[in-house]
């Protein structure tokens, strides 16, 4: 399967670049995969589109302020940190701009003597492993001296509201250095009209990455870490026992109970990583709907929605969707896809 059938033509005002003024006034395209039909809405209807005996599964990974400012110990210069994942202790894999400038031994300075970070471990990539040194918490520092991690289609610099508009209501479990941004659209008041439960998937900078080659099969996901407590996956594996449908919010929630059931033929409890790989093909055992954004061309979330409800209907959805000037990406409009 080649990359090149995932590419769709999206004119540039179409990306959002903020959020909707009230989260779930976004608009909504609600996809029905048996009549290959599709309708309009506001995600404010979200519930009427549902059954009561639906299970929404939420993923409540709660974005860090994780693009941070340092300097090379006694220079000027500013070298930019973007923080992938914590390794162990106060051990963290980060993305340095410039590379060069952050080699083995170098000592990274946020703020002088009371948080740095020394250089531990080199790579091919920008990647490197850094250890921190700090008084105090490490959540503390970050979530003053670090900056709202936009993606890069947001061509614009963070602002104070993006602490709290590039977050779910839900979120709770820090770890993400991009939103679950399906996510996005629910209400405190919208959740109390459904069925829910929640689980965790730390979404990594990967999910920004575009596959690179030409085969859709040659390309590997970043690893993503999950945790899915007793509850959640109690309530989630009865709902399959007694054939209702679970309803995934977002690419990841999918990604994370499928790979569980991939590996016990059930959803259980427990917590790891996942490099599921979802494109055209899989079998989905546990996804009976799904709560999706509009994605980036030649992105594995494209290919994960595309193998849900089958390439030329998704295809069809965007072409409308640009037709009627939804709004994509991160801070955009969404699908419900039944």
């Amino acid at each position: 399967m080649r990359i090149s059938d995932f590419n769709y033509p999206l004119p540039s005002e179409l990306v959002a670049q903020y959020p909707s003024q009230q989260r779930d006034d976004c608009r909504l395209m609600v996809v029905d995969r048996r009549s290959r039909s599709f309708q309009h809405s506001r995600f404010r209807d979200l519930p009427s589109f549902l059954s009561p005996d639906d299970l929404v599964v939420l993923n409540n990974s709660r974005v860090i302020p994780a693009r941070l400012h340092a300097s090379r110990e006694g220079r000027q210069e500013k070298i930019e940190v973007f923080l992938l994942r914590r390794v162990e202790g106060n051990v963290w894999e980060a993305l340095i701009k410039p590379g060069r400038k952050a080699r083995p031994g170098v000592c990274l300075v946020f703020e002088p003597g009371r948080f740095e970070a020394r250089v531990v471990e080199d790579s091919p990539t920008a990647v490197r492993r850094l250890e921190f040194k700090y008084s105090g918490e490490f959540r503390d520092w970050i979530n003053r001296l670090g900056e709202t991690p936009l993606p890069p289609y947001i061509s614009r610099p963070p602002q104070p509201e993006d602490r709290q508009d590039y977050q779910t209501v839900f979120a709770r479990v820090d770890g993400s250095v991009a939103a679950p941004t399906a996510g996005l659209h629910f209400t405190e008041g919208l959740i109390r009209q459904l069925h829910s439960c929640e689980i965790t998937l730390h979404v990594g900078y990967g999910t920004f990455k575009p596959i690179s080659e030409d085969q859709v099969e040659g390309h590997r996901m970043d690893q993503e870490y999950y945790e899915i407590g007793q509850k959640p996956a109690e309530l989630i594996q009865d709902q399959l026992g007694q054939k209702n449908r679970i309803v995934t919010v977002g690419t990841t929630s999918t990604r994370a109970l499928e790979h569980v059931f991939a590996e016990h033929q059930r959803v259980v409890s427990g917590q790891g990583w996942t490099d599921l790989f979802i494109h055209s093909g899989f079998s989905f055992e546990v996804t009976g709907a799904l709560i999706t954004n509009f994605h980036l061309p030649r992105s594995t979330l494209l290919l994960l929605v595309s193998a849900f409800a089958g390439k030329e209907l998704i295809q069809e959805c965007y072409r409308e969707a640009v037709r009627q000037k939804y709004r994509f990406y991160s801070y955009g409009d969404a699908m419900l896809i039944l």
